[in-house]
């Protein structure tokens, strides 16, 4: 039986943050993972998608090469060495995290882990045997995982969840995607790129519903350019497996057929078997309550990431690792605010945002200034051949302050860290048009937005 000062249940962006801050902070620490450490983000997710994003980019625009006076015949692709390269970016992080463990001595407990009292916790590893540990505070960090409903259960051969699809290595023909969030949008588009037919199907009535809907809306033609067909305002009944592959079924009675179907429905919480309830951890609406320094009901029990709630992202759980282990430790340190908290979507073009969109502010009654600026009025966006998109500022009339910022385009999730910055900084949108960006960038089209949001006029 180990005694620590810290115990953290899960390995991901949330987990092993807060594991080596505790560490880092002079505090004994351990951390429960049952796969490989990083989580679904580093394995199977942000990272590998990112590698497998990158190839699809590459394949579009070795079509385009003659655009830039370059001819190099008609590429191919090999498709298991585009997944095998993904597979080796996620090897290189998981090795990174057991690297920083070593290095500032987390102790890693393989298996899986659950609270047996507020300050203990049992570790049963693969073979069944079980081992108790105590710690003065424990950290949920379980993050999530696909979720699907009644009639669409995954075989994981056709019928997909993104873990299925990341690593396979055989390029479907075909491909319907049941949801137009960063997971079916990321996946429509490398599919896509690399010569699948793809059918994406949301039942709202834009893809990236999250977004702001100018954004999804230009999406929307870029991805009718690339050949994605969009379905919106529509929901799935059920999916089948049939002889040659999938069949989708609507609720409005349309049939899709396709050789694979991914379902890319979002995630929900893993707070199953982790003895919440017999510690009396209190949970709500599928998440795990906590307050501001990420507590949950229960004295020496924390969580953080997506097991505590919306919204599910790595940089999110990485910032409550922070908060939470900062406080254990007795430092001070401010609230996740997420209010300038980032989104990123990154098919090509990239969607990129924070703060509120126009919608979210006509529904509140908030008063607000629009400035825009498409990227082909931006000088460097031209030259690179990447016109595509714009950029979208929301001001408060009164004060200036930057109220939402949304971006798309050709690497747009790159340009949002000026208004991330503003936004934490409290820069109001005066100061953000003097602040002097290099010419020529694609950022010089976040500042020319928010100086046509003032109405004034700045040279391109």
């Amino acid at each position: 039986m180990g005694s620590y000062d810290v115990l953290v249940i899960g390995s991901g962006p949330g987990g092993y943050v807060a594991a080596i801050r505790a560490a880092q902070l002079g505090l004994k620490a351990a951390c429960v993972e049952k796969e490989r450490l990083g989580g679904v983000c580093l394995n199977w997710g942000c990272i590998p998608s990112k590698a497998l994003l990158k190839s699809a980019e590459y394949a579009r625009l070795a079509h385009h090469l003659s655009d830039y006076g370059i001819s190099v015949g008609e590429p191919t692709i090999d498709f298991p060495k585009v997944i095998a390269r993904s597979r080796k970016a996620a090897d290189r992080s998981e090795k990174g995290v057991r690297y920083l463990f070593r290095k500032y001595g987390v102790e890693h407990l393989q298996g899986t882990g659950r609270l047996v009292a507020a300050d203990r916790v049992a570790v049963t590893d693969a073979a069944g045997g079980t081992t108790e540990h105590s710690a003065k505070h424990v950290i949920v960090a379980t993050g999530a995982r696909a979720r699907w409903f009644p009639g669409m259960d995954p075989d994981h051969e056709r019928i997909l969840t993104y873990r299925d699809a990341i690593v396979r290595d055989a390029l479907p023909g075909s491909a319907v995607i049941l949801g137009a969030g960063a997971i079916g949008l990321e996946f429509a588009y490398f599919w896509s790129a690399m010569g699948c037919a793809v059918t994406l199907v949301e039942g709202q009535s834009h893809i990236a519903p999250l977004e702001d809907h100018e954004v999804s809306e230009e999406l929307a033609k870029q991805y009718k350019k690339l050949g994605v067909t969009c379905i919106t305002g529509a929901f799935c009944e059920r999916v089948e497996r049939t002889e040659a592959g999938t069949k989708v079924v609507l609720k409005d009675g349309r049939e899709l057929e396709a050789e694979v179907t991914l379902l890319a429905l979002g995630v929900r919480a893993n707070i199953e078997d982790l003895g919440l309830e017999e510690v009396g951890v209190a949970v709500e609406r599928g998440f795990i309550r906590t307050d501001a320094s990420c507590r949950t009901s229960v004295v020496g029990v924390y969580a953080i990431g997506d097991v505590a709630g919306p919204p599910m992202l790595a940089h999110k759980a990485s910032a409550e690792a922070h908060v939470c282990v900062e406080r254990i430790a007795g430092k001070h340190i401010p609230d996740v605010d997420l209010d300038t908290l980032p989104a990123g979507t990154f098919c090509q073009p990239q969607i990129a945002s924070v703060g509120r969109t126009e919608q979210q502010l006509q529904a509140d009654g908030v008063a607000y200034k629009v400035g825009r600026f498409p990227f082909a009025a931006n000088g460097k966006n031209r030259g690179t051949g990447h016109t595509e998109g714009f950029v979208k500022v929301l001001i408060d009339p009164e004060y200036g302050e930057l109220l939402g910022a949304h971006i798309i385009g050709h690497d747009a999730t790159e340009l949002l860290a000026d208004v991330v910055m503003a936004k934490s900084g409290e820069i109001d949108a005066e100061t953000f048009i003097h602040t002097i960006h290099s010419h020529p960038t694609s950022g010089e089209a976040v500042m020319e937005a928010v100086a046509d949001a003032l109405g004034v006029s700045v040279h391109i």
